[in-house]
This record gives C-alpha cells, sequence and structure tokens, in this order.
C-alpha cells in the first residue's frame, strides 16, 4: 500500500523559509515521480514542484522559481521542498502526490497522481 505522509508545516513570517518533507512507503524508491501541490482556502490545488527519479528532471511552478527547490533522499525515501523568502502568498495546505510514469508535460496537473498525502498546513504572516 502506497502511503506518503507529509511533515513540516507551521507559521513563518515573510521571507522565512521552511522545509517539508514528503516520507513514502509501499513502492520502489528508485522509480517515482513525487509532486509537490498546494490548495489555499477558496481556490483550486495547484502544482508547485515536482522530481522524477526517471531522468532526475525538476519542474516549478513560475510562482516559486527561484524560491522553492525540491530534493531527494532515496536512503531515506523522502522528498524535500525547501521554501525560502516565503510570501503571505505562500499560505496554503500543502500536499504531496506520487506518480509514475509522469508525463513532464503535465506534471502540474493534480490528475496525473494517483496517491496523495493528508497535507500539512503553512501559514506565512506578513
Amino acid at each position: 500500500e502506497v502511503q506518503l505522509v507529509e511533515s513540516g508545516g507551521g507559521l513563518v513570517q515573510a521571507g522565512g523559509s521552511l522545509r517539508l518533507s514528503c516520507a513514502a512507503s509501499g513502492f520502489t524508491f528508485d522509480d517515482y515521480a513525487i509532486g509537490w501541490f498546494r490548495q489555499a482556502p477558496g481556490k483550486e490545488r495547484e502544482g508547485v514542484s515536482c522530481i522524477d527519479s526517471s531522468d532526475g528532471s525538476t519542474y516549478y511552478a513560475d510562482s516559486v522559481k527561484g524560491r522553492f527547490t525540491i530534493s531527494s533522499d532515496n536512503a531515506k525515501n523522502t522528498v524535500y521542498l525547501q521554501m525560502n523568502s516565503l510570501k503571505p502568498e505562500d499560505t496554503a495546505v500543502y500536499y504531496c502526490g506520487e506518480d509514475q510514469p509522469l508525463d513532464g508535460s503535465s506534471w502540474y496537473s493534480l490528475y496525473e497522481y494517483e496517491y496523495w498525502g493528508q497535507g500539512t498546513r503553512v501559514t506565512v504572516s506578513s
């Protein structure tokens, strides 16, 4: 059974940093694609970033490029999202999803992903 568990959310001031973790189990962690999505109140879930182990590709939404970095530690079956220079508009519940194989041209579509974690809340105060 595939399980994804997010952690690392919290309250931070604008300009601060957080590192989110997505711990995965139930599938081979040398062949995966993990995407980070977020959902703010009253808004649709949107793609933030994705990493594809098949070729090492990484993807970012324009709104987070240069501020967020996705990485993975295969030994720990964990994907990270380092978030720097946080803004109030980054406030949302952040989810990780798993998909393999990934269609890179649609990494940002939540319909690409089959499994999801429960989410971790990020609040950025101004």
